[in-house]
């Protein structure tokens, strides 16, 4: 007779445990996105100051793409399949990447890093304005309208509305406005046209990213000259644009939204213009005037109350009682649950792929 040994069972872990330990690795999660992508607008500012715009997006693609590469061979899955498919990837890798991301680079020629992570922050706000057109599940709620209201309140104050917007160069705001407003657009598509994908969200992302790799390999020689020398803090800078903030920070953001779900995991997008204008203002120098912080700080409370959604009503059990006697013998029974009364359960809908963004969430919405 062949005995089968048995391992001893392993000691059970108190749930609070586990929940403690779990909680620290989200939080870890957290803080490491919220820092690389408020420090992804500093390092592009540096890497601005030693290559052209177009080429900081190019080697920042192709540092991230890189990096997913790398990943998807380590988990052994293969990139998507279809025409169709590839064709709004194509799309989506315009909208989400190679556009934004040049976009960002020119404007921080001629603007703060700071500036340019606070007009990364209105990304949310053009992402409602824009939902409550086009997708018609979308309602307009109070709560929407007033962090609208709040959010571009912020944009005015961040502009020097006031001064007639004066001492803001509109060139870099007007290129920085429009990448994050490029977000939205490109996301709306996404969900119209790759939801439900049967493909991973690595493989689509790490073809996302391929595409738009190859777009700024076209465009780049047309508007730029091969470099004559290659400053080495610049190109630094670059390779850790592209392989901390862009693939690196991809493949934590997908961690932490199967961990604590996508509408926590997008708070990130709230802090990023914190950490930039941080590390804008004692890295770089970078002076700020007293709106500026002010406004960002009203853009964040108006994009958290835009996203925000009030508690459902919690149902409560009907409460027991004993029959009472009538004067005729008979009972008066309690009356029972209404079987179609029962609050309603809302489920979320299945999570887009999450798009390789900027900050607002490189991604998400994010950097």
């Amino acid at each position: 007779m062949t005995t089968v040994s048995r391992a001893p069972a392993a000691p059970s872990v108190p749930a609070t445990a586990t929940a403690r330990r779990s909680g620290l690795d989200w939080r870890i999660g957290f803080a490491f996105l919220s820092v690389i992508w408020g420090l992804s607008f500093l390092l592009t500012k540096v890497g601005v100051q030693g290559y052209a715009p177009f080429q900081v997006t190019f080697g920042r693609l192709l540092f991230g793409t890189a990096v997913l590469a790398v990943a998807l061979a380590f988990r052994r899955e293969g990139l998507p399949r279809g025409g169709r498919t590839w064709l709004h990837l194509t799309v989506a890798a315009f909208l989400l990447n190679a556009l934004p991301f040049s976009l960002f680079a020119y404007s921080q020629e001629t603007i703060p890093s700071a500036l340019a992570a606070i007009c990364n922050a209105t990304s949310p706000l053009w992402g409602m304005v824009l939902s409550l057109v086009a997708l018609s599940e979308d309602r307009p709620t109070r709560r929407k309208v007033a962090g609208l209201g709040l959010g571009f309140l912020g944009v005015l104050t961040v502009l020097g509305a006031w001064q007639g917007f004066s001492g803001i160069e509109p060139t870099g705001t007007a290129f920085a406005l429009l990448a994050s407003l490029s977000y939205p657009i490109g996301w709306i598509y996404v969900r119209r046209t790759l939801a439900g994908s049967s493909h991973s969200n690595l493989s689509l992302t790490t073809a996302q990213l391929s595409v738009a790799t190859v777009q700024l390999a076209v465009v780049t020689p047309l508007f730029t000259t091969i470099p004559t020398s290659f400053p080495v803090v610049p190109l630094l800078s670059i390779a850790a644009l592209g392989a901390l903030a862009t693939g690196l920070a991809m493949l934590v953001q997908y961690g932490l939204v199967a961990e604590v779900g996508p509408t926590t995991a997008q708070m990130v997008t709230y802090f990023t213009p914190v950490i930039a204008t941080i590390a804008g203002v004692t890295v770089l120098g970078e002076r700020l005037s007293w709106s500026t912080p002010v406004g960002a700080l009203i853009i964040i409370a108006g994009a958290a109350l835009s996203q925000s959604r009030p508690r459902p009503p919690v149902a409560v059990a009907p409460v027991a009682t004993a029959p009472t006697a009538l004067a005729d013998g008979g009972t008066d029974a309690a009356p029972g649950p209404d079987p179609a009364g029962e609050s309603p359960v809302t489920t979320a809908p299945a999570p887009v792929p999450a798009p390789a963004a900027c900050g607002a969430g490189d991604g998400s919405r994010a950097h």
